[in-house]
């Protein structure tokens, strides 16, 4: 009776909730960290150089709406948990959820540093020497937490 109630059992609301906070998450720490205290770079920054006054205002509303994304993914995730916290069906993992926020994180850094930093080259991570570089780096970090993410949720303890 004990592995047929496991079958019936559904992680994948967990895994959502923990995907859409690690999204907004990393888009956190990449704001704060990258856009406000070290300065690295802002959401056009490449595009539109904090050369006048035009371009620096501009610049600060496009962080705003990025850090308005990440609030809306972060509270998404929070909506989610909530919804999957109220099901019986849903078996509570902690490697689970932790495997899933760092498997959205990264999945944040590869997306944003493939779209905004390689096609549409908008901003970089690091600007100048080594630019290349740092937006490699960028790109194998996030790739190696969807890596460590998506082995942490699939190697889940089931009696967790």
């Amino acid at each position: 009776m004990e592995a047929n109630s496991e079958k019936l059992k559904q992680p994948t609301p967990l895994i959502a909730a923990g995907i859409f906070l690690g999204l907004g998450l990393g888009g956190f720490v990449d704001g704060i960290v990258l856009h406000q205290i070290l300065q690295w770079h802002h959401m056009l920054s490449n595009v539109r150089p904090l050369t006048n006054d035009s371009n620096i205002d501009l610049n600060m509303v496009w962080d705003g709406l990025f850090h308005a994304l990440d609030w809306l993914l972060t509270v998404v995730g929070v909506a989610l948990l909530w919804r999957a916290g109220g099901r019986k069906d849903v078996p509570w993992s902690s490697q689970t959820f932790l495997g899933s926020i760092l498997f959205g994180f990264g999945l944040f850094n590869v997306v944003e540093g493939l779209i905004d930093h390689q096609i549409l080259g908008i901003h970089h991570v690091k600007p100048g020497t080594n630019q290349l570089a740092w937006d490699i780096g960028f790109l194998i970090f996030g790739a190696l937490l969807i890596v460590v993410g998506w082995l942490m949720i699939k190697t889940r303890k089931v009696a967790e």
